[in-house]
């Protein structure tokens, strides 16, 4: 590279990420090819529009590209283009949940999702992301005994509340979701069934977690997670699935979803990423990836363990996934007062200095705040792929223990 600020800077990041111990739940480590695809004379083609309905020129490569894509991600969650439609383009997560809620939801209804707080994300509805600004949240959470799911209690928020769409789906909730009552709750009180999986779409892809497509209308999302591809996002839905447009007239949610993405939200695809995607839905289908995800839930089931025997409180009291969620304030080491431990901020500060990556976290009930929470989230899924089992969990536990305790 001929730029040497941004190549030194490249590389203090490479260097950065290879010494260290990377707990982030949402991170993970992408092959060469996925690399070689992003980094493709691709990034130059501009490409606006949908394979063979282009705005430009030059496309019959891109094209064939988009539709492989489209294709292989299909095929890797065991559907077929009769009965499921999948756009590929979303840049991300949250823009491919925008494009769902702008193509299904109107204007000021109502987003059933879960609470920042117990676990949801910011664009299941929270007042803080568009999502919370342009509709209103339904929030839904965990049983404050348990810190798991109570269906029951859905059902009657739900019920009460007449949500156009449910959410099921989370970014800091370690256990299985049952798809099955979602969609009688859904079922229930007429709304619309949506499963955001950008944390467990590998481990669905590797048969380690349930799949949501029996259940759901719509399924969104991202690939650079336990998928372990670039930042992208994938919207799948149901062709037999319809709802009324603007003009009154009946249209599947595929083609809403599809005209939310382009022309209502984005431009051009970044066809370089979609390529990227492609190869990785690809390395996603091979036994290989199997045994890795298999191996990023034993990962995880050890590390709870081992911090559970240290004293720490795992929320839920372990984890079905690749997440674990851990109270590091009232749930861990305590002051001489016994009013608290470390703080979410303070306990990721530590561990960075310590060369483990972690973020902060807000829990169940949490008494603080987001920016200065009570827990820190752990994830295995990027450490797994560096080929860490079940014996480094248990030091990377001890470590984790002894630098908290520290004064």
């Amino acid at each position: 590279m001929a730029d040497a600020q941004i190549a030194k800077l490249v590389k203090a990041e490479k260097v950065r990420q290879k010494k260290v111990i990377n707990l982030i739940a949402s991170e993970n480590y992408v092959s060469k090819d996925v690399l070689a695809a992003l980094g493709s004379e691709l990034t130059n083609k501009y490409a606006e529009g949908y394979p063979g309905k282009r705005y430009y020129g030059g496309n019959e490569v891109v094209d064939r590209i988009e539709r492989v894509c489209m294709e292989r991600a299909l095929k890797l969650f065991g559907l077929n283009d009769v009965g499921w439609h999948v756009n590929v383009q979303p840049l991300s997560g949250s823009p491919a949940n925008l494009a769902v809620y702008t193509a299904l939801v109107p204007k000021g209804g109502k987003i059933m999702g879960m609470s920042l707080e117990h676990g949801g994300h910011l664009t299941h509805g929270h007042k803080v992301s568009a999502t919370g600004k342009f509709w209103t949240q339904v929030p839904y959470g965990v049983d404050p005994k348990t810190e798991v799911l109570n269906y029951d209690e859905l059902k009657e928020v739900a019920m009460r509340e007449k949500p156009a769409i449910i959410v099921g789906g989370f970014t800091a909730y370690p256990r299985v979701v049952d798809f099955k009552k979602f969609r009688e709750i859904a079922d229930a009180c007429g709304a619309i069934f949506m499963v955001d999986m950008s944390h467990f779409a590998g481990l669905v892809a590797g048969k380690e977690y349930p799949s949501p497509f029996e259940y759901a209308d719509v399924v969104t999302t991202t690939v650079h997670k336990t998928l372990r591809g670039p930042r992208s996002a994938l919207i799948f839905a149901r062709k037999d699935k319809v709802q009324a447009n603007e003009k009154g007239k009946e249209v599947s949610f595929a083609e809403l979803i599809d005209k939310a993405v382009f022309p209502g939200l984005q431009g051009g695809p970044h066809i370089n990423q979609i390529a990227a995607v492609a190869v990785a839905l690809k390395e996603a289908a091979t036994p290989a990836f199997k045994k890795y995800a298999k191996q990023v839930k034993k990962n995880a089931a050890v590390l709870a363990a081992e911090l559970m025997s240290r004293g720490w409180k795992i929320i839920s009291g372990g984890t079905d996934s690749h997440l674990i969620l851990v109270d590091t304030w009232m749930g861990g080491v305590k002051s001489p007062s016994g009013a608290g431990g470390v703080n979410g901020q303070e306990a990721s500060d530590k561990l960075e200095k310590a060369g483990i990556i972690v973020n902060k976290n807000t829990i169940p009930g949490e008494t603080r705040s987001a920016f200065d929470p009570s827990g820190i989230r752990l994830g295995t899924a990027a450490e797994t792929t560096r080929g860490r089992k079940e014996k480094d969990m248990k030091k990377i536990a001890v470590k984790i223990d002894e630098v908290l305790r520290r004064g």
